[in-house]
């Protein structure tokens, strides 16, 4: 079930999916943005525009013309004609288009697009792009009219050799952000067809994106099973009751074993200290992570590595 629903999906292959071209340079300069009319956009291998459940290395603000739909872990928006929805790489999510006149816009970029300019924005600290939520909003006639015009005047600014393009559309894209955040979110209804098996693949994919540990700059920042509840937008007992009927084991069980599978690794693998180790794998101190391998595995890290 997970290989149906789940697949890495990076800025090279969004452009090649859809035919676009990627912007030379920009990556390496400021991090990424871009600007795109939906429409002209259709994926090259299927000639739909369905979006599939994926590891997005990107954040994503859509105007949607049309009747389509969100569906989230155990959720569904129902889209009637206008919409706005923000997305975040966090929190993965399935676009369905219902019929064959969907049109408006969508930017994409990466935090590094923020992070490069003078503000030194941090998207997650946003309202809008924290987990337990739906960011999916409706739009009126009016609120179209304005979203339309700050999505075409990005456009424009895109082909412009403006010096200090950049800069405008950063704050074009919080213009949006914070218009957003003023709106009330749309309603999701529970979604139960396949809702288990869904969970189960979108809390796997959660769990897998933290691996592997290749530097000591990395860190795992879900360790609880309340983490991927929250991002997951689901309640914590619900999240275990899933897992338990789909694996056998609990949320934590889960963890642990994901934990002492790259514990492992990293203790034959590498030539980081306990320490280094502890820290990478989330835990607060040498003493609490050597405690929780002892338990799972009846070694020490130290017995273990030699």
């Amino acid at each position: 079930m997970k290989d149906k629903l789940i697949n890495h999906s990076s800025l090279e292959d969004f452009y090649q999916r859809n035919g676009a071209s990627l912007p030379a340079g920009i990556a390496r300069e400021i991090g990424h943005f871009n600007v795109f009319e939906s429409e002209k956009l259709f994926d090259k291998k299927t000639g739909d525009r369905i979006m599939p459940y994926s590891r997005r290395a990107y954040y994503k603000i859509s105007w949607l013309r049309g009747k389509s739909k969100a569906e989230y872990a155990d959720k569904t928006i129902d889209i009637r004609q206008n919409a706005l929805l923000f997305a975040t790489p966090k929190i993965p999510y399935h676009w369905l288009p219902e019929d064959h006149h969907q049109t408006g816009m969508f930017c994409i970029f990466t935090s590094d697009f923020f992070s490069s300019g003078q503000s030194g924005m941090v998207l997650d600290e946003l309202p809008i792009f924290q987990p337990g939520q739906f960011s999916v909003f409706q739009l009126s006639d009016e609120e179209i009219k304005e979203i339309e015009y700050i999505f075409q005047k990005m456009h424009k600014e895109m082909s412009t050799d403006y010096k200090y393009k950049y800069d405008l559309l950063r704050n074009l894209v919080m213009e949006l952000i914070h218009y957003g955040q003023k709106l009330q979110p749309m309603s999701a209804l529970s979604n139960t067809q396949n809702a288990s098996e869904r969970i189960s693949s979108l809390f796997i994919e959660l769990l897998e994106r933290q691996f592997p540990l290749e530097s000591l700059n990395q860190r795992l920042n879900l360790r609880a099973a309340k983490d991927y509840a929250d991002r997951l937008a689901i309640h914590v007992n619900h999240l275990n009751k899933v897992l338990k009927e789909v694996t056998g084991n609990t949320t934590t069980q889960l963890i642990s074993k994901r934990v002492i599978q790259e514990a492992k690794i990293l203790l034959r693998q590498t030539n980081w200290n306990i320490a280094e180790i502890s820290y990478s794998l989330g835990f607060e101190d040498q003493a609490h992570f050597s405690n929780f391998f002892k338990k799972q595995t009846t070694f020490t890290p130290v017995t273990f590595r030699l």
